[in-house]
């Protein structure tokens, strides 16, 4: 067994069954390596697709995957999604290819520092420097992105740790990440304040969004009158009818302002305080009232589920019911496309069990909240905010999760970015529905043009933001790259669209005419 076949038996031995890959020549031995019946090799043709699946994947498995990236240019080609990842706290194991030891003397054109272009956005660094030890630094590797919060380990691949001969077996355990439980006495300051009847919102993040841990959420909810909250933009929420709802913080620092004026304390679950987007002339960087208190009951690293089980008790409200979101049977919208009549034909389209992943800026800001009341569902945001991420994010969900529906919605600004990622679901035959919004601009600079207080756009500037000369084709993109399209341009055609889309196995796309 050589160093190659050594990494990837460790890897599918340690949990990591899939690869996202965008070979070169220094990884070839690797690739022969993923020959490896028990692990599961996806082609992708831009290495920001391999890394925005690999997000994808962890979002709805909750256990990494691998990356296959090509030396240091290959590496920085993925980092855009690499920061959204780590943003959204997805484990991922990034195996980049490198030159052999002897060869690196000589500074080939394609040397450079690995390290330091994987350091900053990686939480482990390491060069495998021996055959013999690659399994052991394969296994440390999967163990710190198993982690909780999900951590991005790199592990560069020199192409002679690949092809020697690895020497002698070792026996490495699964990984088994634990997460403790808050202090009693955090728990005990919590329940005093929720017993206050002061006004508190409890702002959820990560893992608390979904699962049990969302379900004794509500119950709190129910037993206190606190209301639920999250960030804009949050990793993964499970939400629909039958579920603990959750308020949106919006993302415009007035209306974030207005939202949060109300109440006298913050509870912070798995997440922060909300802070803006981006630093304004003259709006504040938190956006919480003068006075109003942040309190962390669970941090980060910890068990929320166990955090809100002791919270009830504390409460003496563990046989509460959790509140609810009642299904709203919402009409089929008509007439023109606007970002209501989108998100109502969003909330009739949305099958059971549906995975939503959005990217659209502009036209799905302030319509989210329209589908509450759809029949149950998975949402998925953008969390580092680099965009380029929807697309591949989708990829990796449907593979992950290859018997439900996944819906990307995207701006056609942002899709262009990774659009190479319908190449990649039309091969692997992928259930994805990928819906353009095509104003043929990135409208949301138009609006930050005047957030910033730099006035109206003139000609030059507006040639930098719209790109309607010359228009995308998106029906003659799809097609190219094997994946059925067609356009819309009424609320009417757009329901019936995504809900033909959700019957026909297999990858289609949807351009919306704005």
């Amino acid at each position: 067994m050589n160093g190659a076949e050594s990494l990837v038996e460790t890897l599918v031995d340690q949990g990591v069954d899939i690869c996202f890959a965008n070979p070169g020549t220094s990884e070839m031995h690797f690739l022969a390596a993923l020959e490896n019946p028990r692990m599961k090799s996806v082609l992708c043709l831009f290495e920001g697709i391999a890394t925005g699946a690999a997000d994808g994947w962890y979002r709805m498995k909750d256990r990494p995957a691998s990356t296959l990236l090509h030396l240091g240019p290959g590496l920085a080609n993925g980092l855009s999604n690499i920061h959204n990842a780590k943003r959204a706290s997805s484990g991922m194991v990034n195996i980049i290819g490198e030159h052999s030891m002897a060869h690196l003397r000589y500074d080939p054109p394609l040397q450079s520092d690995i390290e330091g272009l994987a350091r900053p956005l990686s939480h482990w660094v390491r060069r495998a420097d021996s055959a013999s030890t690659i399994a052991w630094d394969a296994a440390q590797a999967v163990a710190t992105a198993s982690e909780h919060p999900g951590k991005i380990a790199t592990l560069i691949l020199p192409g002679d740790t690949s092809w020697q001969q690895a020497q002698g077996g070792v026996t490495l355990p699964r990984i088994s990440p634990s997460r403790p439980a808050p202090a009693p006495a955090r728990i005990d300051h919590i329940a005093q304040i929720l017993k206050s009847g002061e006004p508190a919102l409890i702002i959820l993040g990560n893992k608390a969004t979904r699962g049990r841990a969302l379900e004794l959420a509500g119950r709190v909810a129910a037993a206190t009158g606190a209301r639920l909250g999250s960030q804009f933009f949050t990793a993964r929420i499970e939400r629909g009818a039958g579920r603990t709802p959750i308020e949106r913080i919006p993302y415009a620092v007035p209306q974030a302002m207005a939202f949060l004026d109300g109440f006298k304390h913050i509870i912070t679950v798995e997440t922060r305080e909300p802070v803006a987007f981006f630093a304004y002339p003259d709006r504040p960087s938190l956006m919480k009232r003068e006075g109003t208190i942040v309190h962390p009951l669970v941090e980060e690293h910890e068990d929320s589920e166990a955090a809100f089980a002791m919270l009830l008790d504390a409460l003496g409200a563990s046989t509460n019911q959790p509140i609810v979101q009642q299904r709203i049977d919402t009409p089929s919208p008509i007439g023109a496309l606007t970002p209501l009549t989108i998100a109502h034909a969003l909330a009739v389209a949305l099958p059971e069990n549906a995975i939503l992943v959005d990217e659209s800026l502009t036209t799905g800001r302030e319509s989210m909240g329209h589908t509450m009341g759809a029949l149950p569902h998975d949402l998925i945001n953008n969390m580092g905010g680099s965009i380029g991420y929807g697309t591949p994010v989708a990829t990796g969900a449907a593979l992950a999760c290859p018997d439900r529906r996944v819906f990307c919605t995207v701006g056609d600004g942002s899709a262009m970015y990774t659009i190479q990622s319908l190449w990649t679901q039309a091969r692997e035959g992928l259930n994805i529905t990928t819906i353009i919004y095509a104003n043929n601009s990135y409208a949301i600079l138009k609006a930050e043009y005047a957030n910033m207080g730099a006035g109206q756009p003139g000609e030059r500037a507006l040639s930098m933001i719209d790109i309607d000369r010359p228009r995308i084709d998106w029906l003659a993109m799809a097609k190219s790259m094997g994946v059925p399209a067609q356009a819309v341009e009424t609320a009417e055609d757009f329901t019936r669209a995504m809900q033909n889309s959700a019957r026909e196995p297999g990858p289609s796309l949807i351009e919306v005419r704005l």
